[in-house]
């Protein structure tokens, strides 16, 4: 059994979830790209990709949360990051670590691309993450 979840507190995706959790013996929530829009759906940080990773992660501890895990529940990620510079790559790296997602650590993946989806738009973090037993939420 697949439950898709979108967040009612970020911004409506246009044609996808904000989660996909599918239960086999453990729970696991798989997770659409989280990116730096605010709940109106406008961009921050712009032109500023520290900024940016800082709200893609703001944004998927609220996807976590709606599906009943957290950052510490993250198995693995993909950090997608407009740049071919990996001095960029490292600060956005930077604030991954910071954030308290690669405790564990979880299994990642950095990619520098040439674009994201919306105009502006710097870096896009996708997840996976094991849904706990209500009593293991923290």
């Amino acid at each position: 059994m697949v439950r898709r979840v979108t967040v009612p507190s970020l911004f409506p995706p246009p044609r996808y979830s904000h989660a996909s959790v599918v239960e086999a013996g453990t729970k696991f929530a798989f997770l659409a790209g989280s990116v730096p829009l605010d709940a109106e759906g406008k961009l921050v940080g712009e032109g500023d990709p520290v900024r940016q990773a800082e709200q893609v992660l703001a944004n998927l501890e609220v996807q976590l949360h709606a599906v009943g895990s957290d950052l510490s529940h993250v198995v693995a990620t993909d950090v997608y990051v407009v740049s071919s510079e990996t001095a960029v790559l490292s600060a956005v790296w930077d604030v991954v670590e910071a954030s308290g997602l690669s405790v564990g650590p979880h299994s990642s993946t950095l990619i520098g691309v040439a674009c994201l989806g919306y105009t502006g738009q710097l870096v896009e973090i996708t997840a996976t993450a094991v849904v706990p037993e209500l009593s293991r939420v923290s």
